[in-house]
C-alpha cells in the first residue's frame, strides 16, 4: 500500500502552535498510516474513505480527539467511544490529554479506524431518531395548537431544523424559560429559518 501524502491545506493546521501539539503530531502519523485521505474540512483534519467522511483530529481546551463520525456503529470492545452529549446520535470520540495515552493505545486506534472503514464499505447507516419520537416541551406544543401558521411553518422546516428546536426549547428546567425561548423564536420559524440561520 502506498503511503498517503500529507496534504499541505493540513499542515497549516499543524503548523499552529498549540497546547495540544506533540499529541495532534502523533494522532496524524497513526491517521497517515491508514488508507484514508487526508482533508481539511471544518477547519480540522479530516479523514476519508471515498469520498466519505470516517474520523476527524480535533482539539478542546481540555483534551484533543479523535471524532469517529459514525462512532455509533463501532464495536468499542475497549470501552473508550465517548458520546459527544446527550442528544447526540453518531458521532463519538475518543479523547487524550497527553501523547503517552495515545501511544499507549495506538494498535487500538488502528483497529478502530480499520472498523470504521469496514462499516464504510459495507454502507451500514446510522438510524437517526426520528423529530416524531422528540418529546415537544409543552410550552411549545400550547403555541403550535394556538397558531395554526406556526405549525404550518414548523412543520415546513427540515427534520434537522425542528430537532435543533426542540432540544433548545426543552433545554431549560424552568417553564418561563422555555416560554421565553418559544416566544424569542416564534418569528424566526414562521420565516422559515432554523435555529442558527440569520
Amino acid at each position: 500500500m502506498t503511503k498517503p501524502k500529507m496534504n499541505p491545506q493540513v499542515d497549516i493546521y499543524f503548523s499552529k502552535a498549540n497546547k495540544w501539539q506533540e499529541e495532534l503530531e502523533k494522532l496524524r502519523m497513526i491517521m497517515l498510516d491508514s488508507p484514508l485521505t487526508e482533508e481539511l474540512k471544518w477547519g480540522v483534519p479530516c479523514y476519508t474513505f471515498q469520498k466519505s467522511n470516517i474520523v476527524l483530529i480535533h482539539e478542546f481546551k481540555e483534551y484533543c480527539a479523535l471524532l469517529f463520525f459514525k462512532g455509533a456503529l463501532l464495536n468499542d470492545a475497549h470501552g473508550i467511544l465517548t458520546k459527544l452529549g446527550k442528544n447526540t446520535q453518531a458521532g463519538r470520540q475518543i479523547r487524550f490529554t497527553n501523547v503517552r495515552e495515545i501511544v499507549e493505545i495506538e494498535p487500538v486506534l488502528k483497529a478502530y479506524i480499520d472498523e470504521a472503514i469496514e462499516v464504510e464499505k459495507a454502507g451500514l447507516k446510522i438510524n437517526y431518531k426520528k423529530t416524531a419520537e422528540f418529546i415537544i416541551p409543552e410550552e411549545f406544543q400550547n403555541k403550535l395548537d394556538e397558531i395554526p401558521a406556526l405549525k404550518t411553518a414548523f412543520d415546513a422546516l427540515t427534520p434537522g431544523r425542528q430537532r435543533a428546536y426542540i432540544l433548545y426549547f426543552s433545554a431549560p428546567k424552568q417553564s418561563k424559560t422555555r416560554k421565553s425561548r418559544v416566544e424569542k423564536y416564534m418569528q424566526q420559524i414562521l420565516n422559515g429559518k432554523g435555529l442558527n440561520d440569520q
